[in-house]
């Protein structure tokens, strides 16, 4: 292997993903690079032998009689192979290439090929850690590759082989010592890297070190990142003047926006706020789909906090939110005014990486298995690049995730600002640049956070823009709640250790040898193994405890969990009593190690072991607290408690939750009584044009309340048509096949209508698992490309993709998928809703909520259940239109929404379209003559 410069780079395509399950290559591409230039090419099509499926047909355009006269793999086998002589074997994703090549090998009596490998998936993950994704297709996009023909073989190893040579020039980038640590971790790696990366450090062992971007500490490369002073600006115009010079003909957004139109309600909004802040009053705002309300509180914001030289917070809900107003509004903002203004991101500090703990990880000896290696490996590059230090720009692989909680900053317990490393911690930086930003951009778990820690963690602010405000009062009973579970309290005692395992116990007694006799080995490991043993008996009693509840106690969540409430007085005594004993042996395992703990502390002198210690004290204190409040403290009412179980996960996957009833109160006495100005606003904040729901859960007076409703500037009435069966079959408890079948047969019918391009939102996991299976069985050929949330693999952003993708597909999808997914334009020509979004009544929060409602004489199903759902249905229906330009139908399954007496809350909280109520037959009808 030493000294090869030939890479032989190809694609494969084939009769599906399995060369186990005997599926064929049916086209083959290869690409020579030498030189880092492309000196050779190979294409053939294959005859497999077999059917070519549709799914694939569709995927690649090639089809069986595209392959009827090619040659068999065995004809251009000794081709192939001979191609490989004394080269490196490239392709994207390696293992599945390799796979079907040395599968055909062997069919036809060859040896196999055992070339050294490169994996250009593997590489890119970590010499572009910071990538959208990794497919070739996105990576071309992402790199500047033109890719013409995507899914044919030739087309896709050309792209292959020009990201090969790119892989091959960042790696020319990098710095000695970073090549050194992906060096000691190559051998657990798929790609054979040792020459490029040994090769590389031979040219660099005799350079000097330019430390200008790249710092270089205890022998860790990162980026060097320096934070700007903030310094006040002089605003000349009045705000009136300011919104002249912006929004009206002429303006900046006229001269910075293609094909600009001035939406009126954008301005009002702008005006609007800016009342608020200049009276130091709140509001509640709901800005309608298309109204731009991003732009229109951004620029009240960024003049109010500049002319005040007063930082302002803005909280969203969704990363995705704060995603697009870094990277799209707030550039759009800076060009639209003639002021320089500063903005930043703040995060939680589990967000942020520690660059020490990374650097002590480094020198642990211990064999790495391959997620963590891959990991430490992207992170490596990544903290070259990165000016945050946020975790959240990489996609880190499942085991990753886990080995990054080990190197956070929020695992390294309380800053010493005497450490060496302590100038160089991301986090501390986060801080620093938000207290000299104008705007801090953060999300609803930190300012929440922030509020019920007497505001520690966000730099001190008067005024707030709250966006997607429909979740504070979710997030906040979270944050004033608490969660625990199975496997991050294992997690921790494993994080822990026992003496003798190499962990950071063994390094404390190692270099305190004196406190040995203070933490006895034996004792401390017979504790520990007694704790973890008692916790997994305790989780796994509580599973069986929650299954053998009857049925009606119980109730499905939308992600498939069984939930099951629990309060004092109404469990049964002797297997509820066996519970409480378990908590108390398992609190008293855990302070006593907490006590041995506290002696070790006490005896140390070192700085960075004493916070260790006290970070894990802390932790197993938050554990003996969690479970006192769940399970040995009376409840006075004030809070739910609820376990949640994987049905059909491990019998210990158990968690446990606690959350205020009502924090309303909460919120008015931390939040909107000490804040000059906090505006809330979203694209449903109304039930029937009335706040009054909404401004009661949050705990808004109305003396310092002011309300605006921003119509849509979209013509609903020209673009949507709303259709309502008569005919579907009633859903009975526990009886829904019939409605399901109905709902099947009406998606197929309506997919031939549209061309797929349907999303169907529901509100049952389990009804959209069902239906998923009844669709695959009911369609034929796989004409349509069916995409199902919890089903189909990958994370909502990609399933959104995926759907995009395909032109006939279908997406099923519950819970996140009512609201924060953009689909604009053709990609989404019809929206079904399965069912109304109301909370199953035995839903935990709901059912505690509901009871404490109606003894204080409320309505719990008008005063809550209701608004919540129609809340959430306006999010669902706000899904189909994203633009002047989308054209659609609304098609709801449930004839409630026509025939209850409470169906007008829901028709009349959206805009005024055409619905029509009618058999399922004659809508078919009439949603083909609207297409």
């Amino acid at each position: 292997m030493i000294g090869l410069d030939r890479f032989v780079v190809i694609d494969l395509e084939t009769t599906g993903n399995v060369a186990a399950k005997q599926d064929k290559i049916i086209e083959v591409g290869i690409v020579v690079v030498e030189d880092d230039q492309i000196t050779e090419e190979f294409s053939t099509m294959v005859n497999p032998g077999i059917n070519i499926p549709p799914f694939i047909t569709r995927l690649t355009g090639i089809t069986d009689e595209d392959v009827k006269d090619a040659p068999t793999f065995s004809d251009i086998a000794d081709t192939i192979t001979a191609m490989f002589e004394n080269s490196y074997l490239v392709a994207h994703n390696v293992p599945f290439d390799l796979g079907f090549l040395n599968a055909e090998l062997a069919a036809i009596g060859k040896r196999s090929l055992g070339n050294p490998v490169l994996d250009t998936v593997e590489l890119t993950r970590i010499l572009f850690p910071q990538a959208p994704g990794f497919k070739l297709g996105i990576l071309a996009d992402y790199l500047g590759i033109e890719h013409d023909n995507p899914h044919r073989a030739l087309s896709d190893a050309y792209v292959t082989a020009k990201l090969l040579i790119k892989l091959k020039h960042k790696v020319s980038t990098l710095p000695y010592e970073t090549l050194e640590h992906l060096l000691k971790l190559e051998k657990v790696l798929k790609s054979d890297l040792f020459q490029l990366f040994s090769n590389r450090m031979e040219e660099l062992a005799y350079q000097a070190v330019d430390e200008g971007e790249i710092i270089i500490h205890k022998g860790l490369a990162f980026r060097n990142v320096l934070i700007d002073k903030r310094e006040a600006i002089t605003v000349s115009s009045s705000y009136g003047d300011f919104l002249d010079s912006v929004y009206e003909e002429d303006g900046t957004m006229a001269q910075n926006m293609k094909k600009y139109e001035k939406r009126v309600g954008q301005r009002v909004m702008s005006e609007h706020i800016y009342d608020a802040f200049q009276t130091k009053k709140h509001a509640l705002i709901e800005a309608e789909t298309g109204t731009g309300k991003s732009l229109a509180y951004l620029l009240p914001t960024v003049y109010e906090a500049v002319r005040t030289n007063k930082r302002i917070v803005i909280s969203t809900y969704t990363t995705q939110l704060q995603s697009q107003l870094l990277e799209h509004e707030i550039p759009l903002i800076k060009r639209l005014v003639d002021f320089p203004f500063k903005v930043t991101l703040l995060k939680g500090k589990q967000h942020y990486i520690s660059v020490e703990k990374f650097a002590n990880e480094l020198h642990n000896h211990q064999q790495d298995n391959y997620d963590i290696a891959l990991t430490k490996a992207m992170i490596l590059v990544w903290l070259l690049e990165t000016e945050t230090g946020d975790i959240d720009e990489l996609h880190l692989p499942s085991h990753g995730k886990l080995f990054y909680k080990r190197i956070s900053a929020d695992s390294e317990g309380r800053p010493d600002p005497t450490s060496p490393w302590y100038k160089y911690s991301f986090y501390q930086k986060a801080r620093r640049r938000a207290q000299a930003a104008d705007i801090i951009i953060t999300n609803h778990a930190l300012l929440c956070t922030d509020m019920f820690n007497d505001y520690q963690f966000l730099p001190s602010y008067d005024k707030a823009i709250i966006d997607e405000a429909h979740h504070l009062e979710e997030t906040a009973s979270k944050h004033y709640g608490l969660k625990l579970d199975y496997v991050n309290m294992q997690h921790a005692l494993n994080q822990i250790g026992s003496i003798g395992d190499g962990n950071w116990l063994d390094q404390i007694l190692f270099n305190n040898p004196s406190i040995e006799e203070k933490l006895p080995k034996d004792r401390w490991n017979d504790l520990l193994s007694l704790a973890k043993y008692e916790m997994d008996d305790f989780f796994r009693t509580i599973f069986q405890y929650v299954l053998d509840q009857p049925g009606n106690q119980k109730v499905l969540s939308d992600v498939g969990r069984i939930q099951y409430r629990f309060e004092e007085g109404k469990e049964q005594e002797r297997y509820w009593n066996i519970i409480k004993e378990m908590a108390t042996r398992i609190i008293f395992y855990l302070r006593d190690l907490i006590h041995f703990l506290t002696i070790t502390s006490k005896a140390l002198t070192d700085k960075n072991a004493i916070e260790e210690t006290q970070l894990r004290i802390d932790i197993l204190q938050s554990f003996i607290d969690g479970l006192e409040h769940l399970f040995l403290m009376d409840n006075d009412t004030k809070d739910v408690r609820w376990i949640e179980i994987e049905a059909y996960g491990a019998k210990n996957a158990v968690y446990l939750y606690s959350e205020p009833i009502h924090v309303a109160t909460i919120l008015a006495e931390c939040f909107f009584d000490v804040k000059e100005s906090v505006i809330l606003t979203s694209a449903t904040l109304t039930m029937k044009n009335s706040f009054q729901y909404i401004q009661k859960r949050l705990g808004l007076s109305s003396d310092r309340l002011e309300t605006q409703k921003i119509p849509s500037p979209f013509s609903y009435v020209d673009q949507v048509r709303v259709m309502v069966p008569n005919d579907f079959p009633d859903v009975t408890y526990g009886n829904t096949d019939d409605f399901i079948h109905a709902t099947c047969e009406t998606i197929l019918s309506l997919a031939e209508i549209t061309g797929g391009r349907m999303l169907v939102l529901f509100t049952s996991y389990d009804m959209l698992k069902k239906s998923y299976y009844l669709l695959k069985e009911s369609m034929e050929s796989e004409k349509y490309v069916l995409i199902a949330q919890g089903i189909s693999s990958g994370s909502r952003e990609r399933l959104k993709k995926n759907f995009q993708t395909f032109d006939q597909s279908i997406l099923l999808g519950t819970s996140s998928f009512w609201e924060g997914v953009d689909i604009p334009g053709d990609d989404l020509s019809c929206l079904m809703i399965v069912r109304l979004p109301f909370q199953p009544p035995n839903h935990p929060v709901y059912e505690a909520k509901s009871i404490a409602m109606k003894n204080i004489g409320e309505n719990a199903f008008y005063d809550l259940s209701l608004p919540n759902a129609v809340i959430r249905f306006k999010q669902g229906f706000g899904r189909l239109i994203r633009s002047n330009n989308d054209r659609g139908i609304v098609f709801i399954c449930d004839a409630r929404i026509i025939k209850s007496r409470y169906g007008k809350y829901f028709t009349e909280s959206i805009p005024q379209v055409p619905i029509a109520f009618n058999s399922t037959a004659e809508l078919m009808k009439k949603a083909l003559d609207w297409f």
